[in-house]
């Protein structure tokens, strides 16, 4: 490669064309996706369209009726102990002992990577402190709530110290505080290389955290389409004024086009400059302009504008 060539980033997890059948309910018809190394990648859509299948099959704890997968390299359905080995699997609810303590959960799963006890019982007290779980290390995990066994189930994930990161619904059960830390912590964690998909409903707060989505309806990931309206409603800025008659006016007489949204008035920029550049205009006419900014999430607005009926 010579100074001039941009590096080719090979994907840390990719599918294409991958498909799942249960009976004759087809589960995943075909899922197209992939996730890079220090990204982090929403993986969206309602109940029952396949998310949970497909992340599945990407733990390779399924396999594809057909497709390819790879993970860190390796095909699970080929080489399962190396993808195994390079991915940290959250899933939706832990599955624990109720008897074992939370420090003996995380040294058990180390164990089963293959750490020696010591280091297994050195990380899992690390990975306590980072999710706030210190004071219930030697407490059985039975005693957690819902949300403390989510955070659990995290460390779980990166005793390892995985390549890949499979979050399903992560932030389920989480108070306001613990749902800020998580979309810190996936943030470094994508920071320091991880290459990290989460699938969750909690779309406002997967705005503030990955750096690309994935769509799925009916089975099927919908690639450029969803990347499309993901991109037009980042494109959506409210303008809340003290005078909104006076703001529409100042816009049909500018030609500039708008839409009337419940909570203001809503026009399209191109870019953070344009933005820019359409507030100084609009403060220049006189409009009180005391909010400006973007209209909602972009994946709320994509998620809402799909075609799926409701399950």
């Amino acid at each position: 490669m010579t100074a001039t060539e941009p590096e080719v980033m090979t994907a840390a997890v990719s599918a294409r064309g991958v498909a799942r059948a249960f009976g004759s309910v087809q589960a995943v018809a075909d899922a197209t996706l992939e996730v890079r190394p220090g990204t982090v990648t929403a993986l969206i859509g309602p109940n029952g369209c396949g998310k949970t299948t497909l992340m599945l099959m990407l733990a390779g704890l399924l396999r594809p009726d057909a497709g390819e997968i790879r993970v860190a390299g390796a095909d699970p359905r080929h080489d399962s102990a190396a993808v195994r080995a390079s991915i940290g699997w959250m899933p939706d609810q832990l599955g624990s002992w109720d008897n074992l303590t939370c420090l003996q959960t995380l040294i058990l799963m180390g164990r089963g990577y293959r750490l020696h006890k010591d280091e297994a019982r050195e990380r899992g007290t690390g990975l306590l402190a980072m999710v706030h779980l210190s004071e219930f290390a030697d407490r059985p995990t039975r005693v957690l709530s819902r949300g403390q066994k989510q955070r659990l189930s995290l460390a779980r994930a990166l005793m390892n110290d995985p390549q890949v990161l499979l979050l399903d619904e992560p932030a389920n059960g989480l108070d306001p505080r613990s749902r800020i830390e998580l979309r810190t912590l996936v943030r470094d964690l994508a920071a320091d290389g991880k290459a990290v998909l989460v699938s969750s409903h909690v779309l406002a707060e997967l705005d503030e955290m990955v750096d690309d989505a994935v769509f799925m309806s009916k089975g099927r990931t919908l690639g450029d389409e969803a990347a499309a309206k993901v991109a037009d409603a980042k494109r959506r800025y409210r303008v809340s004024t003290l005078d909104d008659v006076a703001l529409r006016t100042v816009l049909k007489n500018g030609g500039v086009p708008f839409d009337d949204d419940p909570s203001g008035v809503v026009i399209r920029v191109g870019n953070e400059e344009e933005a820019f550049q359409a507030l100084a205009w609009l403060m220049s006419h006189g409009v009180k302009v005391h909010r400006f900014g973007p209209a909602g999430s972009a994946l709320e607005q994509t998620y809402m504008s799909m075609e799926e009926e409701r399950r």
